[in-house]
Formats: C-alpha cells, structure tokens, sequence
C-alpha cells in the first residue's frame, strides 16, 4: 500500500493545499479580454428511456425512478447562466421494428434558458419504452447545441450499451471531437456490465470527458450536477500530458489542469519550476472508471530531482467514491543575496502514485484518468503564514488545546483530591 495515514500534521497540509485556492493561473485566460459578456454555457442531458430503465437495482427502486428524482434535483440547483436541454433516446417507440426503434429519439425540453416547471413536468411523463440508439442520439444533441461560442457538454446517461449498430457511438464521437466545436461528452453508466461500461468510457475518452458508473441515486444526483455545474467553469478541458516513469525526462509543466492516465500501481513524475519567494500548490484526483478492489490511495510527492522528498499529500478509499483526490503545498525561500542567477530556479519533480488493484476480469488498460491541478504563486510574505511542520497558524490552536488541557486536567485533579479529603473526614 502506498498510503497509510498519517499524524494531524499530514492532515492540515492536505486541508491546506486543497482549501487554498489550488485554481490554475491559466483560468482568467478564459474571460473575454474585451470586457463583453461571454457567451453561454450549454449543456444537454440525454437520458436512455430503454425498456431495461425498469430493472429495480438501484436503491430499492427502479433505474428510471432514480433518473427523474435525479434529474429534478440538478434542475433545481442548475446555475442561472448554464442553457440546459434535455433530450431522450428510445422513449417513445414501442415496436419490434429496429429501424423505426433506432430513430427514436427526441428532444424533450429545448436547449435554453431553464424554467425549472416546465421541465420537471416533462421529465415526469418519461416511462422505459424501447431500443437504445445512443449513437443517433449523440448525434441530434450535437445538433442541439450547435451555434455560440460558449463551452457545450452532452451529459448522456445510460443502463446499456447501443442496439443500433453499425453506427458505432464510438465513432459518432470521435466524429464530433474532430469537428473541434468544443464539445465535451460525459457518459454515466447506470449498473453497468462490462460491455456498457467499455462502450461508455469509449465515447467519453473520444472527447476528453469523463465516465462514471454509478450504483446510488445520491450518486448519480451527485456527479450530474458536478457535470452541470463545470459547464459554468471558464477551465473546464484539461491539457493532455503523459507522465514520465522517472523524474529525469519528466514532462515540464506549467501553472495549469492537465489529464493523464496511470495504469494500476504505477508511479508518473511530471517536472515544475519554482522560483525563489514562490510556493508551488498542487492537487490530483484519481477517478476510478471501472470495478476495483477495496481499500486504495493516492499519493502526491514532491521531490528534488536527485529523489529526496520535500513534502507529501495523501489520501485512502475503500471503495465507497469513484474519486480520491489529495494536495500538498511547497513555499520556496527567497533567495540569498550571495547565490548565483543559475542557482535560483529550483526544479521540483511531482509524483503521482496510486495503489489500486482490480478484480482479474476488469480490463487495467486505458489506465486510471487523472487530473493533476498546478499553481505557482508568491509565496507568503510573513513567517507564520508558511505552513509550519504542516500546521502553519494552527499551532496557535494546537498550543491553546494543550495548555487549556493541561490547566483543565491540573484543576480536576485537586477538586477531586479535595473531595476525596473531605469525604475522608466527614
């Protein structure tokens, strides 16, 4: 196991590093340098009515039941400038004929401004009906966000792989990545097989999204609305990077989201530049895409390029998240007024592992997504704001507890030496 846990300190500098404003330096990169409004952000939910959404695995209730309560949750809490459609596939056809079974799909609420009513009301005519076209329906929600500049992201949710072939949903959306309009595919998978779950990952991959598999209904409420909501974020596509095995030959990279992929138990280092007065902050988050075994952990290094660590973050799972995430924090001194230019910038070299294994029939390529947040900052300009042994001001709490302990435990033990006397000598 790579991770085991450590003392309070360890945990106050994950605290720190992941509550400190870890926002990439190239987020305001994405404001409109004009002043003018930006264009708004669209998002299309697109819900598998299939008949197989009746299967009562999910929480007691049905797979069709856990989507609507879902989707009303999400709706309520959409953020004002997010445009949000919704559009279904195999929700209307009943027949045996798979022509008619694979065109149908249909656009139940318009991509727009949300009235949040008028789409619960459509949401809460929606039965499991029929086939599953998933890639005809990738197809139409790519035609409904079309037109504007703004960010655009299709949500699809399904419990089954397509039933339309030849037109492969792979395909369709490799086709609409290379259309480069900036459309970014999710897919959640609900109690997925293998097959769905190979499938579904394939078309998020094609365009940079996620997936996910989901087994809950607070789950899924959870991950589409986190969906929703990053539609909103300027940062929202990650720059792909591929991680070294070594710190020598290590990608170098700067302030930024980046994307990686790490296959079970591996270790990839990526290399960072870090001046004198500035404090290197770092985060990643391992998403678990696919069936894995309990009890993992994720581990963030930062070492010197000769291997000596300089400081750590990391966190454990035992299977009840499809994301672990941990952070740590690095403030460089200023530089002495005797050292050379050459000898100012320091190279630090970040390691990110994972311990996690997988049952022997889940497949372990592609491997594991990773999202790897850097920052470079100024560093704190006065001394009790550098985390101090991981604490940084906390030890102020930390010694007001220890002496409030120690005067209460001083206190409570004469009272109680002084009761012991009296009742001696009554």
């Amino acid at each position: 196991m790579i991770i085991r846990k450590r003392l309070a300190a360890g945990t106050c500098v994950l605290f720190a590093a992941l509550t400190m404003g870890l926002t990439p330096v190239g987020a305001s990169a994405a404001d409109n340098p004009d002043g003018q409004p930006t264009a708004a952000p669209k998002v299309e939910l697109v819900l598998d009515v299939s008949g197989s959404m009746r299967a009562r695995d999910i929480d007691g209730g049905s797979r069709m039941a856990a989507a609507k309560q879902a989707f009303n949750e999400v709706l309520d809490a959409t953020p004002k400038e997010v445009e949000l459609g919704i559009r279904t596939l195999g929700a209307n056809y009943r027949g045996e004929d798979r022509k008619v079974g694979c065109k149908d799909t249909a656009q139940l609420y318009p991509v727009g401004p949300l009235d949040r009513t008028e789409a619960k009301t459509a949401v809460a005519t929606l039965a499991p009906t029929g086939w599953t076209p998933i890639g005809p329906a990738l197809l139409k929600a790519a035609d409904d966000l079309n037109g504007g500049d703004g960010s655009r992201r299709i949500v699809l949710i399904s419990d089954g792989e397509d039933t339309c072939q030849p037109l492969d949903p792979c395909e369709v959306a490799r086709d609409i990545a290379a259309k480069g309009i900036n459309l970014t595919i999710d897919t959640l998978g609900l109690v997925p097989d293998a097959k769905t779950r190979d499938q579904l990952s394939c078309i998020a991959e094609a365009t940079g999204g996620t997936y996910t598999s989901v087994r809950h209904t607070d789950e899924l409420t959870d991950r589409v609305g986190q969906l929703v909501d990053r539609a909103a974020d300027p940062v929202v596509n990650p720059v792909a990077v591929e991680g070294a095995k070594e710190c020598t030959g290590a990608p170098e990279i700067k302030p930024g989201l980046y994307a990686d992929r790490e296959t079970f138990g591996e270790h990839r280092f990526y290399r960072v530049a870090v001046a004198p007065g500035q404090e290197l902050r770092a985060s990643v988050s391992v998403a678990a895409d696919r069936a894995v075994d309990k009890d993992y952990g994720v581990l963030l290094r930062a070492v010197t390029e000769h291997g000596r660590e300089i400081v750590r973050g990391s966190e454990a799972g035992d299977g009840r998240t499809d994301v672990i995430s941990t952070g740590l924090r690095y403030p460089k001194p200023e530089q002495n007024d005797d050292e050379s230019d050459e000898a100012a910038a320091e190279t630090v070299c970040l390691q990110v592992s994972n311990s996690y294994s997988a049952p022997a029939s889940v497949k372990t390529t592609p491997g594991l997504p990773v999202e790897l947040t850097v920052d470079v900052v100024d560093a704190p300009s006065a001394a009790s704001d550098v985390a101090a042994f991981g604490l940084g001001r906390g030890w102020w709490l930390l010694g007001a507890l220890v002496v409030t302990g120690f005067a209460a435990g001083v206190l409570w033990g004469w009272i109680s030496r002084w009761r012991v006397a009296v009742w001696r000598t009554n």
